[in-house]
Order: C-alpha cells, then structure tokens, then sequence
C-alpha cells in the first residue's frame, strides 16, 4: 500500500512550526514546582482546560496509572473565555470554601480538615492575552498579582502556556516568551504546553489536536496538554503509563513521547 505524500500545506505548516520553535527564547529560570510533589492542585482558567471532561481529571488519572496509591487530587475553576484578571484568586482560598469536601467511594462526602486546601496553582490567561497589544500589560500585571496571592496562602504558582491557533502558528513562540518572561519575573514554573502542540503538529500534522474552530482542543490534544503537566510538575516521564484516555495505544504513546521531549527541551534540566 502506497503511502500518501505530505500535501504542501503539511509540509509549509511543519516548517513554519518547526521554525517557531527554533526562535531564540527567554531562559526559564525555575524547573521545578518546588521542594515536593504537589498533592492538591486548584486549576484556574477557562475552557481549554474544560474541554473534553476538563484537562485535570487527566492528569489524575495519569498520576494514579504511575502511583494507584496516590492521593494527588485537584480542583478546576474556569470561566469561559476568562482572562487571568477574571478570576478573584484570593476568594477561591476562603476557609470552608473551595475544595473543603470530595466525593469518594460509593458517591459518599468526606470532609476535609480546615486550612489550605491546595499546594499548587495552575494559572492560565485567555488564549492570545499575553500577546495581544491591548491585554498584554494585563496579563503582566495580574500574573503577578496572582502570584502574590497564591503564595500569601501557601501555595506555589504554575503557569500554564496555552497553545497556538491552528492557523497562527507563530502564536506558539509568542506565547512561550510572554509566559517565560512572567513566570521569570515571579519565580514560577511554566507548563510548555504549547510548544508540545506544535511539536506534535510538526511530527504528524495529520493528527488532530484542534476542534473545527481551530482553537479548543480535540481529545488528543487535551491528553497531549495533560500529559505535558504531568511531565512537568513531577519531573518524570508519561512514557509507557497505562492511562490513554481512550485513544489508540500508537496515538497515546506517540503524544506521551512528544510531551517528555518538550519538556525537557524546554525546561532544559
């Protein structure tokens, strides 16, 4: 069976990705989310992370392929469209507030002690914020108001670098910059998960990553971002974990592997 060529808008598109990515970009200062492992994680931001059952169920699953033992566990908030300067940040850390029960067992509630309910913050802006002439100031101002609050209650913040447009893809290292240079600016660590996307669109641009509105992602591309902070907030490989969430085990273990080497391109540890 013969093997259909890559049409030249395949080949264009790799190219430009691939070139995107060789862009000289800002050094990240921080490669790691600090001295342990986070265990409670509250993610913050919009509908790339709700999508397809939302981003952080997940990554739990991933972690409990790696660990059945652990009990890592996080909490999503996200608005639609939401903008980093949306979300009052120091109200989703009032006590008996956010995160003070789960459900577990046979749908049974149990409560959990008073006090900080997460270690670990993930903060994402709206799509094209950081970039955007008239928003990028915001996303500056804010990531580092965030920062402050998030730490004010005990917790570490996380960036996470959302991914470029289907069809804009010199949005990729546009966006790695902005979120390189904030993360810089208040010692936080970054999720490279846009440089995974375009990464992957370069190996197998046949693979779809995007919906048809060229922005939220299709499964594939939520495993492949949820994979990408797995990588990253642990510091180990999503090579070879059992949990594909559905996909077929080559298209699992082809996004596990994209994910760990742009991670480590990118953290460079």
């Amino acid at each position: 069976m013969l093997k259909r060529a890559p049409t030249v808008a395949a080949m264009s598109a790799a190219f430009v990705l691939a070139a995107s990515l060789a862009a000289a970009q800002t050094k990240l200062n921080r490669t790691a989310v600090g001295t342990a492992e986070p265990h409670s994680v509250l993610w913050v931001g919009n509908s790339f992370f709700y999508y397809n059952n939302s981003m952080h169920s997940h990554v739990a699953a991933l972690v409990r392929a790696a660990n059945p033992a652990s009990k890592f566990g996080g909490v999503s908030i996200t608005i639609s469209g939401s903008g980093i300067d949306w979300h009052d940040m120091q109200s989703y850390f009032r006590l008996g507030g956010i995160g003070k029960y789960s459900f577990v067992g046979d749908n049974e509630i149990e409560f959990r002690p008073q006090g900080p309910q997460f270690d670990t913050v993930i903060v994402m802006d709206c799509s094209q914020c950081p970039i955007h002439p008239k928003l990028q100031s915001v996303f500056h101002e804010f990531a580092k108001k965030q920062s402050q609050i998030i730490r004010s209650n005990g917790a570490q913040p996380v960036f996470f670098m959302s991914w470029a447009y289907k069809d804009k893809p010199e949005m990729t290292a546009q966006l790695a910059e902005q979120y390189t240079i904030a993360a810089n600016d208040n010692d936080a660590l970054v999720i490279p998960a846009g440089l995974a996307f375009a990464a992957a669109r370069a190996k197998r641009p046949e693979l779809e990553l995007y919906q048809p509105d060229k922005r939220h992602p299709t499964l594939a591309g939520t495993y492949l971002a949820a994979c990408v902070v797995y990588a990253t907030l642990f510091g180990k490989s999503p090579v070879g974990l059992s949990y594909t969430a559905g996909l077929v085990p080559d298209t699992a273990a082809f996004l596990q592997t994209v994910a760990w080497e742009a991670v480590q391109e990118y953290l460079k540890k």
